[in-house]
């Protein structure tokens, strides 16, 4: 005769140990889990081993790791009307479970959209020269947008960094032209400079020669030499007869001294 009392407790202990077998859970040092209870949210527990009722509690698992994710390749157009494709990479983390989960439905599917949108958006506002020269300043401003914009669903973006910006052939000829033209004024430029500078200095020694005729008189006869030594030929070198004037004038005579 089958004794059902037997039967019963047969059935129900292997039911036991598999329930409570499956109540519990383990949650790494990075893990968090958002456990819902008949539907609503109950709390974030974690690390570590955790309990969950089956049947009347449900657990999501949430990773608190920092998460590198690619911005695709977006078409820009900046306000200077040049077409340019710029990809980025940004680095974003869960710090606040519950409304990761709660709040959006993928959070990792709505950051990266929201990085492509805001990324096209940010760097069309501003010029080629400023995308290529500034990039430092466009990660910080696209930064704080996604961050603003991410703080309700619980996740922070830590860093945006844009990777590449790839010109057209025409454009990249159109670049070169210009810093070649770039560096042909400057040197233009320096090159007048250093004329101004060499004529203020030969103002200033003329005007110094000019109040010292012993001095004029010194170079006179410097350049004379310097002349002589370079050639053997003979030379004719005209002489100023102001300074020949000089040269020759006698010292007026002294009247006597009294005894």
């Amino acid at each position: 005769m089958f004794d059902f009392n037997l039967g019963i407790g047969t059935i129900l202990v292997p039911v036991v140990l598999i329930l409570l077998a499956s109540s519990f859970r383990i949650l790494r040092e990075y893990e968090r889990g958002v456990v819902f209870q008949l539907g609503r949210f109950w709390k974030v527990k974690g690390p570590g081993l955790v309990i969950v009722i089956p049947g009347l509690q449900q657990m999501v698992r949430v990773d608190l790791r920092v998460v590198t994710m690619d911005v695709p390749p977006q078409d820009v157009i900046s306000r200077d009307n040049v077409s340019v494709k710029v990809n980025a990479v940004i680095f974003f983390r869960v710090v606040e479970p519950d409304k990761a989960i709660i709040q959006v439905e993928n959070f990792l599917m709505a950051t990266s959209q929201l990085a492509q949108t805001t990324l096209r958006v940010v760097l069309g506002k501003h010029e080629l020269d400023e995308m290529l020269a500034e990039r430092e300043r466009l990660n910080m401003d696209v930064q704080q947008i996604l961050d603003a914009q991410t703080g309700a669903w619980g996740v922070k973006v830590t860093n945006v960094e844009i990777k590449h910006i790839d010109l057209n052939e025409s454009m990249i000829r159109a670049i070169a032209r210009q810093a070649e033209a770039e560096r042909e004024r400057r040197a233009k430029v320096i090159h007048a400079e250093g004329e101004k500078q060499a004529a203020v200095a030969l103002l200033e020694a003329a005007q110094m020669l000019s109040h010292q005729p012993e001095a004029m008189q010194l170079r006179y006869l410097q350049t004379m030499t310097q002349v002589a030594g370079d050639r053997a030929s003979t030379i004719v070198f005209p002489l100023p007869m102001d300074l020949l004037g000089r040269m020759l004038q006698t010292p007026a005579p002294q009247p006597p001294r009294d005894a």
